[in-house]
């Protein structure tokens, strides 16, 4: 259809302007030839002339428009739905404001089906993450990582079992709490048009330039910036696309480490960086978050194989939980993982 219209329009353009100038053209030789002989005036032909190009203009300004409110009756149409869309996210009715704020992370028997799917997504996944501990997950494409992360902020809700934060089921929680109380990494950061300081501050709106400076610093994202002419005034286009991939999630690090929650979640926040910044970034992040809740969704196993808790998927389910050598002696799903990117002495 839309093929069909782009045809239509390149038709229907020339043809309108072939028939304007040719009016004017008309115009001026039959005109010209009445001034000529005396039967008009020259004011009345530029009169006429004005008139006929006003005329012909609105004809050619009704034709775009047959063109354009089909399309725009379609776009109207769809943006009613979204809007008409209730959320599958309710806010509680009465939610709770106040945690201890222990960082203690805690899912139950989760389980996760999309609207309409044959097969849930995770079925009876269960995870413990404490404060002052690393907690990665690991599994092949499709296994579920990022839906599990995706539960412990409520971008969703889990269809079975219970995510708790610090005893507290999320779905009870207020919004505004569990903003301050969780700071996620997605796989694909957003940055939002401004500068780079204005984009950390959406962690923290009255974070000083100092702690700016070193939330970049811890990752490895200082060095770049300082380049910048700017510094922390330089311009950060929508999306973030007039900086590198890599670049882009260092900055939506460190505006995670702005805000300074009590639980870090990092989905696959490490993919576009070198071997060698992913490693002094870890180093980093190890001791600035050093007290918080840290879980790691990622592919990429010299990323997690220092982490206090492994936990392997394989299908939406847990087929494995330990540590790298506890998981490379017993499991043999995180083994053919390991041995996919390591050799045998490299994952020893």
């Amino acid at each position: 259809v839309s093929v069909r219209a782009g045809r239509l329009m390149s038709l229907m353009f020339p043809s309108t302007m072939l028939v304007v100038n040719l009016s004017s053209v008309a115009v001026l030789w039959f005109g010209g030839h009445r001034i000529e002989d005396g039967h008009m005036e020259i004011g009345a032909l530029t009169a006429f002339l004005s008139y006929l190009m006003q005329i012909l203009m609105a004809v050619m300004m009704a034709t775009f428009m047959f063109m354009m409110v089909p399309r725009a009756e379609v776009c109207a149409e769809r943006i009613q739905e979204v809007l008409a869309t209730d959320s599958s996210v309710v806010p509680p009715a009465e939610p709770v404001t106040e945690l201890r704020r222990a960082g203690h992370l805690e899912l139950r028997g989760v389980e996760f089906r999309f609207p309409g799917a044959e097969e849930p997504v995770l079925k009876d996944v269960s995870l413990t993450a404490r404060p002052g501990e690393t907690t990665a997950v690991i599994g092949s494409t499709g296994s579920g990582k990022s839906t599990l992360l995706g539960l412990i902020p409520r971008l969703f809700d889990a269809t079975d079992g219970s995510v708790l934060l610090d005893g507290v089921d999320v779905r009870d929680l207020d919004p505004a709490l569990m903003a301050e109380s969780v700071g996620l990494v997605p796989q694909k950061p957003y940055l939002f048009s401004g500068t780079i300081a204005s984009n950390l501050r959406y962690g923290r709106p009255d974070a000083s330039d100092e702690e700016l400076w070193q939330a970049l610093e811890t990752a490895q994202a200082r060095e770049f910036v300082e380049r910048m002419e700017l510094g922390l005034a330089a311009p950060i286009a929508q999306g973030g696309s007039n900086v590198s991939g890599g670049q882009r999630q260092r900055l939506a690090i460190a505006r995670a480490l702005v805000r300074r929650p009590g639980i870090y979640l990092f989905d696959d926040s490490f993919s576009a960086l070198d071997y060698a910044t992913d490693a002094r970034l870890r180093a980093a992040l190890a001791q600035e978050t050093g007290d918080a809740t840290v879980v790691i969704v990622a592919q990429r196993v010299s990323t997690i194989r220092d982490a206090d808790r492994i936990l392997v998927l394989d299908e939406g389910r847990v087929v494995g939980s330990g540590t790298h050598t506890e998981l490379m002696a017993s499991n043999a799903t995180y083994r053919e993982i390991v041995l996919s990117q390591l050799t045998e002495e490299e994952a020893a």
